[in-house]
């Protein structure tokens, strides 16, 4: 199994280039299955997620291929509406092909999801939205089964803001039969560009980046043609790098105004940021300040930022408190902080972080995406050598990241 090997301690100094985000390449290729056609989608990250995503595609009977970050998907001869346990136990995001099933075929058979080991995260919103239009599902063995379902648009709210729930409704909203509201919708980038993509291709959606969306149904759309969005989590964490090792870092193909909470915070610690209109230049203080950090769906803080804030956070002069009111449970990066010389107090979905003067290498275990991001980090400003075993989940979500990592001057390497 791959492991990455880093000795820390080194600033980190250069430009990196951003890669397209997963999150929103995963439900444009899902969308794909709305429009028979040939899709093109540019600017794809090469990762596990992406290529586990074209393999469910390809059993329900597409046609895919990649040529670097060009993804072309012909969907004209999907022929099955079954997303097998098989493929969709590695990947959460494959439940994303549920409403485009239902949309175009009128049936679905795909199997609850899996993915990351923390926490429960239910789909019980996006069966409560798809029902709410006229889709009668079961739960039959592990799989949510739908049969002669003719979406028709209603009123739905989301009690909590979710962003695969949304993006989930918008698919089956625009070729439902009349108009849906959503109320409560999420706005975070990745959905809006679904929207944008799904208005280009001919849909009629009113309110894109509100949270409220009115959708007119209508009866066809045409192939996808579009460029995926820069990642604003590995801008993010890359700019969390720069702060950590006290080094400057050109963040590069970036919308600074996606990840701005995290800029945000990472100023606050300490760092000097620059702005540009497609770039950011980070560059980190000889230690970070603490803070205070509560995760909020966006524009707030980013869940998905907040393992690697508390490894900022474990090395800067003074207390931190941060919060994760999205996912109470997503702190199993914690204990493995701690073996590195962390001082992390966990208090249910409160960690209070006592500042460290400096973290020391060791032998550590990634357990999901952004925990291995954060130890990645705690790598990188260690002294010592740190061996992070499990980083098959890294491959889920970061392209290239030695590489990059390795092009900024950090010493890191994959070992088998």
């Amino acid at each position: 199994m791959d492991k990455l090997l880093l000795t820390g301690g080194r600033p980190l100094h250069g430009a990196v280039p951003i890669s397209g985000a997963k999150n929103a390449a995963l439900p444009v290729m899902a969308a794909t299955l709305l429009a028979p056609g040939v899709h093109r989608l540019r600017n794809v990250p090469r990762l596990r997620d992406t290529r586990t995503f074209a393999k469910v595609l390809e059993l329900l009977g597409a046609k895919v291929s990649f040529d670097g970050n060009l993804c072309s998907i012909d969907s004209t001869g999907v022929n099955s509406v079954e997303a097998p346990y098989e493929l969709v136990k590695t990947m959460r995001a494959s439940i994303y092909v549920l409403a485009p099933l239902l949309a175009r075929f009128g049936a679905a058979r795909v199997s609850l999801p899996g993915g990351c080991a923390w926490g429960p995260r239910p789909v019980n919103l996006h069966l409560a939205g798809l029902q709410a239009m006229g889709a009668v599902l079961d739960i039959d063995h592990g799989y949510i089964v739908g049969r002669n379902v003719k979406l028709k648009g209603a009123t739905f709210g989301f009690d909590v803001v979710s962003v695969g729930a949304t993006a989930q409704l918008m698919m089956a909203a625009v070729l439902a039969e009349g108009t849906t509201v959503l109320e409560n919708v999420a706005v975070e980038p990745d959905v809006t560009a679904l929207g944008d993509v799904l208005v280009a291709c001919g849909a009629r959606i009113e309110g894109l980046g509100t949270r409220r969306l009115a959708i007119r149904g209508v009866t066809a759309l045409r192939p996808i043609d579009t460029t995926i969005i820069p990642d604003r989590i590995e801008a993010a964490t890359f700019a969390a790098a720069a702060a950590m090792t006290g080094g400057c870092v050109k963040l590069e193909r970036v919308v600074p105004a996606h990840f701005e909470a995290a800029l945000r915070k990472l100023e606050e610690a300490g760092s000097a940021i620059e702005r540009a209109v497609d770039s950011v230049t980070v560059t980190g203080p000889a230690r970070p300040k603490a803070v205070n950090v509560v995760t909020q769906p966006f524009p707030g803080f980013p869940t998905d930022m907040q393992a690697q804030m508390i490894a900022v956070c474990a090395i800067a002069g003074g207390t931190s408190v941060i919060e994760d009111t999205v996912y109470l449970d997503r702190f199993t990066h914690v204990p493995e902080l701690a073996r590195m010389g962390a001082n992390i107090e966990l208090k249910g979905n409160v960690a209070v972080v006592q500042g460290v003067e400096r973290l020391s290498g060791a032998q550590v275990m990634a357990t999901d995406l952004r925990a291995s991001a954060s130890l990645v980090l705690a790598g990188l400003a260690a002294q010592g050598e740190t061996l992070i075993d499990r980083i098959y989940h890294l491959d889920r979500g970061y392209e290239a990241l030695e590489q990059k990592f390795g092009a900024l001057g950090a010493r890191i390497q994959r070992v088998y």
